[in-house]
């Protein structure tokens, strides 16, 4: 069973969130109209438990709302239904996600005696500025503070940002980077900013107070942060919104809203590598650039676009990308020949 597969979402949209972040429409951005609840986390079970894999690394992961900020008593509610999962062997673990000033010890003593495994935090910026004008009310302390319990206290730590939020720069959205790399949580995802309706950041769109955070922006900014996370040794699990109807349909108005945006990213991170390759080569030259053969559709792009951007950048007459597993590197020149 693959490692996408093995997590069973249940979607909370909007519980729990004391505040309206600008950006946020949980039920256009998941799909989900209704809350769980109990019922809804065992026809989630029902459903895993024919599912072939390893059981015991299957995970019911709560998502969209802020979870343990919600009622105690609702929490308990769901967590007792999906503990009832581990007991009967149908899931090994839970994970949730939640606002990072809604941790403290009494809560994480209770997701501890329901078999929460993964707790990820949506820090989102480490700049306050940038937190305070997407109204996300908690600041980075909050974050710094929250991640260190989490960690102490024996959890994995996923944490997400967001790139291109009202305020932010590329260097805000670097230096949030490095910052979540300092507190080593166990995975990222990254969520460039997708404009969807019916959230306080389209009006500000529409009236032209915030400009949009395009894929192209999204793209290039995220092929700096991508290698950051790797040379961590910190995996990035997610890199923009996972496509749904309700977004593809309309829902995301403008922003970096893409089917692939991951793969946009790691696409254009070996256009990059093959520029450097190429630098200083003479126009009307004749290359071939060698690639790792799983890297093939990448380094070529969507419709070959990165061949048609090399030869036009270094006015090449011909490139040529051969896949060769012989290659120590990712991808290398295997020559040039002058015009």
């Amino acid at each position: 069973m693959s490692a996408r597969a093995s997590i069973l979402p249940v979607f909370v949209p909007h519980l729990g969130c004391p505040h309206d972040c600008v950006f946020c429409n949980q039920r256009r951005i998941t799909g989900e109209l209704s809350p769980a609840d109990a019922g809804t986390v065992r026809e989630a079970l029902s459903a895993a438990a024919a599912l072939p894999g390893d059981a015991g690394k299957r995970q019911l992961a709560f998502f969209g709302g802020s979870f343990t900020a919600i009622p105690e008593a609702q929490q308990e509610e769901l967590l007792s239904a999906a503990q009832e999962g581990i007991e009967q062997g149908i899931i090994g673990s839970i994970r949730l996600s939640t606002r990072p000033d809604a941790v403290d010890g009494a809560v994480l003593a209770r997701l501890r005696r329901y078999g929460v495994e993964t707790v990820e935090l949506g820090a989102q910026s480490m700049d306050d500025e940038v937190l305070r004008l997407s109204g996300r009310g908690h600041t980075a302390e909050d974050v710094r503070r929250a991640a260190r319990l989490v960690k102490e206290a024996g959890f994995r730590l996923i944490l997400q940002m967001m790139t291109g939020l009202p305020g932010d720069t590329e260097e805000k959205s670097l230096s949030t980077a490095r910052e979540l790399i300092s507190l080593r949580p166990d995975g990222v995802r990254i969520y460039p900013t997708v404009v969807v309706r019916d959230t306080a950041l389209y009006e500000l769109w529409r009236r032209g107070v915030y400009r949009e955070h395009t894929v192209e922006d999204a793209v290039r900014l995220c092929a700096k942060l991508l290698p950051l996370f790797e040379a961590a040794g910190i995996p990035v699990i997610r890199l923009g919104l996972n496509p749904t109807e309700e977004l593809s349909g309309g829902g995301a108005a403008a922003g970096a809203y893409h089917p692939a945006l991951g793969e946009l990213v790691r696409s254009r991170i070996l256009r990059e590598k093959a520029e450097l390759l190429l630098e200083g080569t003479e126009p009307g030259s004749r290359a071939v650039l060698a690639v790792q053969p799983r890297l093939l559709s990448q380094m070529l792009g969507p419709k070959r676009a990165n061949v048609s951007f090399l030869r036009g950048r270094f006015g090449l007459s011909e490139l040529r990308v051969v896949p060769d597993p012989s290659i120590c590197a990712e991808i290398e020149a295997v020559s040039v020949e002058k015009p």
